[in-house]
C-alpha cells in the first residue's frame, strides 16, 4: 500500500442495517469503502447523504452484488479490481456482512430457503473472497472479516436454516484462517449481539411458521420472548461499528470476538457450560417445553397458564373474578385502541 495512501475495505450488505452502518463509520474515518449491494442504483444515495460524500468520491465506491449470481459475484470482484488498480490500492480487508433470516421449524421449512440461506451466507462468500484472496494475498496484509451471530454459535430452535449456514459461515472462517495466516493474512469472526436492523423485524424475515400446525404452541411462545428481547435489548447499529472498528486492527491470525454483552455473555457460556447444560438454557430462555410433555398432541400449558391455575388454588372467588374482568377489559382494549383512546 502506498505511503499516505487510505486503507481499503469491501462490505458486503451495505445497504442496510449493520453493513450501512459500518460504511458510513468506516468511511468517516478516512477509509477507502467499497459498498457492495444488490441495487446500488438505488441505495447508494441513501450512504451518500449519510456520509456527506459526492458521487465521484473516490473513497466510497458502490458496486452491485448479488450473492446468489456467480456472474454478479465474478463481475463485483472485477469492478473492485478496475476500482482501485489504478492506484495501485488493494482491498486491506473483507468484511462479510450480507444476509438474510427466517424462521420456522426444520419440518415447515423449504428446500429452497435451505439453498438461498447457504448461498447467501456460505457459497457466495467463499466465492466472492476466491477472487479477492490473491491480491490480498500478494500484498500480505489484510483481514477477512465474517459477521456472525448466536445462532452461529449454537444450534436455535425455531430458526434452524440460519443457525446452521452461520456455523457453517464460522467452521469456513476458521479453516481458513489456518490457510491464509503464513501470507500475513488473518480472519475475525465477529458474533454479533441484539442490533435494532431491518433482518429482526417481520418485514426483513422469511417467515415459514405454520401458527395452526403442531408446533403453534411453540411459535407462540418463542414468538412473543422474541419480541420482547428486540424491544427491550436491541440497540442501534451504529454500537455494532465499534467491534468491526476493533476487528479490523486484530492482529492474531484468527480472533472471535462478541459485540454487544448478550453476545459476549453467550461466548463466555458456550465455552464452560457442557453442550446439555447450553441446550437446556436454550429451552428455558425460549420457553420450549420440556422433552416428550408434547407427544400425543397433548399442549402443556405456558408459564402465565400455570400461574393462574395456581392462583385459583389460592385466592377467593371474587377476588379471581375481579382479575378476570380486569384481564378481559385490557385485552378489548388491545384489539380496539382507539376506543380506549376515546374513553380515555
Amino acid at each position: 500500500m502506498p505511503m499516505g495512501e487510505p486503507r481499503s475495505v469491501v462490505i458486503t450488505g451495505a445497504s442496510r442495517g449493520l453493513g450501512f452502518a459500518s460504511a458510513a463509520r468506516l468511511y468517516r474515518e478516512g477509509w477507502r469503502v467499497i459498498a457492495a449491494m444488490r441495487r446500488p442504483e438505488r441505495d447508494m444515495a441513501a450512504l451518500r447523504e449519510a456520509t456527506g460524500a459526492a458521487e465521484d468520491d473516490e473513497r466510497l465506491i458502490g458496486v452491485q452484488l448479488d450473492l446468489l449470481d456467480p456472474e454478479s459475484i465474478a463481475a463485483a470482484a472485477k469492478a473492485i479490481g478496475e476500482a482501485w488498480g489504478g492506484n495501485g490500492a488493494t482491498p486491506y480487508s473483507l468484511v462479510h456482512n450480507a444476509g438474510i433470516s427466517a424462521a420456522g421449524m426444520v419440518e415447515e421449512s423449504d428446500p429452497a430457503l435451505w439453498q438461498n440461506m447457504f448461498g447467501t451466507h456460505v457459497l457466495g462468500p467463499v466465492a466472492l473472497t476466491k477472487a479477492l484472496l490473491p491480491a490480498m494475498r500478494a500484498a500480505g496484509t489484510g483481514r477477512v472479516v465474517v459477521v456472525s451471530s448466536a445462532g452461529g454459535v449454537r444450534g436455535q430452535p425455531g430458526i434452524a436454516a440460519y443457525s446452521a449456514a452461520k456455523g457453517a459461515l464460522e467452521r469456513w472462517a476458521e479453516s481458513m484462517a489456518g490457510e491464509i495466516a503464513p501470507f500475513g493474512l488473518g480472519v475475525t469472526v465477529l458474533i454479533a449481539g441484539t442490533y435494532d436492523t431491518d433482518i429482526i423485524t417481520d418485514a426483513g424475515t422469511t417467515d415459514e411458521r405454520d401458527f395452526d400446525g403442531p408446533y403453534a404452541r411453540m411459535h407462540r411462545t418463542i414468538d412473543k420472548r422474541g419480541r420482547f428481547a428486540v424491544g427491550n435489548l436491541a440497540r442501534p447499529a451504529s454500537k455494532f461499528t465499534d467491534g468491526l472498528v476493533r476487528a479490523l486492527d486484530d492482529e492474531a491470525p484468527f480472533r472471535r470476538r462478541g459485540v454487544g454483552i448478550d453476545a459476549s455473555m453467550l461466548l463466555a457460556s458456550n465455552r464452560f457450560l457442557p453442550a446439555a447444560g447450553m441446550h437446556q438454557v436454550s429451552r428455558l430462555v425460549m420457553g420450549i417445553p420440556r422433552q416428550g410433555t408434547m407427544r400425543n398432541g397433548q399442549v402443556p400449558l405456558t408459564v402465565s397458564q400455570r400461574a393462574m391455575v395456581a392462583a385459583a388454588r389460592i385466592l377467593p372467588q371474587p377476588v379471581l373474578m375481579k382479575l378476570a374482568t380486569i384481564m378481559a377489559e385490557r385485552a378489548a382494549n388491545k384489539e380496539n385502541p382507539a376506543k380506549e383512546k376515546n374513553d380515555a
